[in-house]
């Protein structure tokens, strides 16, 4: 290439920093607006889970109470879930009880008058379990029942 046809224009430059400094502010305003707007995003929920302190009882002639059924609510990092709501359902889903865990995750639940299904030998207590910003825990095999 020769520099001879080369004609000394300042046309071009003439308010290019200027431009790039716009450009610049106007690019970080629109960053930051995506990031602020990602980090307000509502979180997705937590999967919880929940434990009876009995896996077995036996319910004599298949009809009666529970025994005291102590549930507990945790989360996947196994920190105590607090106001979550657990339904315990009976054997034959005819009879439920249900409360609020207290600050520990922890309630205490008896159901009077379950009975096993019709024909069956044994069944299971199912316990379901809901909490805000947390999906819902259903467990159908919680408990086993068996017939004496």
């Amino acid at each position: 290439m020769h520099l001879k046809h080369l004609v000394p224009d300042e046309r071009g430059s003439v308010g290019l920093p200027i431009r790039m400094v716009v450009l610049t502010i106007i690019g970080l305003v629109g960053f930051a607006a995506i990031v602020i707007s990602i980090s307000n995003a509502p979180t997705a929920p937590r999967p919880i889970y929940a434990v009876a302190n009995v896996s077995t009882f036996e319910l004599p002639g298949g009809t009666g109470d529970t025994p005291s059924l102590l549930v507990t609510v945790f989360d996947n990092d196994n920190n105590l879930i607090s106001n979550a709501n657990v339904v315990v359902r009976g054997p034959s889903r005819s009879t439920a009880a249900g409360g609020v865990t207290d600050y520990s995750g922890e309630i205490v639940i008896r159901i009077t008058n379950i009975s096993l299904p019709v024909g069956k030998q044994e069944g299971y207590l199912s316990v379901k379990v809901m909490a805000d910003g947390y999906l819902d825990h259903t467990d159908a095999y919680t408990v086993k029942v068996v017939k004496t």
